[in-house]
């Protein structure tokens, strides 16, 4: 049930993108991002797991994460340039996010043919909700300081590109499940939350940008590690 909330918004944020109003388009994918990120969890809660779900899942992240943002961008940064080429980028970007989403299937399923229910401590490439989010940047930067990001189309174009090789990259990147809070600190933790939450909310734009610089800056961090682990013959 969460997970089809989730497509109607990725659905329902096409038809907005259709008729020009971007920004209610990119707060239907924020929508989808954070159902996205409970849809699991209520799942789990409630042991209602099943491959159904799962798969519905990836398709609606599909959607939402892959067409979506990439048909915003286009719509919004580059079919005003009428730069013809930009949709090859767009291409790139949104099959990137497919592939990535078949090879995460193909791990999760076997995994559970191995009996490995012990999770990694980090994923494989960006993946979907946060490439998304990466992929609407030029809509943040649009929103925050006004700047037209249709002015800049070759920039976007490699933008979005570079974006989707992210997504099916073998770059170790950051996953909220290695994460350990001390059952002590559960509370101190959530009422921190609740005041991020807040501070976001009153400046959205700029604090969605400064999460996707910093998220762009893991992404440096762990390339350099894994450069340098490779050079010392680390796996």
């Amino acid at each position: 049930m969460v997970t089809t909330l989730g497509l109607c918004a990725g659905l329902t944020a096409i038809r907005f993108i259709m008729s020009g109003q971007f920004l209610i388009a990119v707060w239907l994918v924020l929508f989808a991002v954070v159902v996205d990120g409970l849809d699991g969890l209520i799942a789990r809660r409630l042991k209602a797991t099943s491959d159904f779900g799962a798969q519905l899942d990836s398709l609606s992240d599909f959607l939402n994460f892959g067409v979506t943002p990439g048909f915003l961008v286009y719509q919004m940064a580059l079919v005003p340039g009428e730069k013809s080429g930009g949709w090859i980028f767009v291409l790139v970007y949104v099959v990137c996010c497919c592939m990535r989403l078949a090879r995460f299937n193909v791990a999760q399923s076997r995994a559970a043919l191995n009996g490995d229910a012990k999770p990694a401590g980090h994923f494989t490439g960006v993946p979907a909700p946060a490439g998304a989010l990466m992929a609407l940047l030029p809509a943040f930067l649009t929103f925050e300081t006004g700047i037209d990001v249709s002015a800049w189309p070759t920039l976007v174009e490699l933008y979005i590109g570079a974006v989707g090789l992210l997504m099916v990259s073998r770059l170790p990147t950051f996953s909220p499940k290695s994460i350990r809070v001390p059952r002590e600190r559960i509370a101190w933790v959530m009422v921190g939350l609740a005041l991020v939450t807040g501070i976001m909310l009153a400046e959205i734009w700029r604090a969605l940008i400064s999460i996707v610089l910093l998220y762009a800056a893991s992404l440096l961090h762990s390339a350099v590690k894994m450069l340098l682990n490779r050079r010392r013959g680390r796996p």
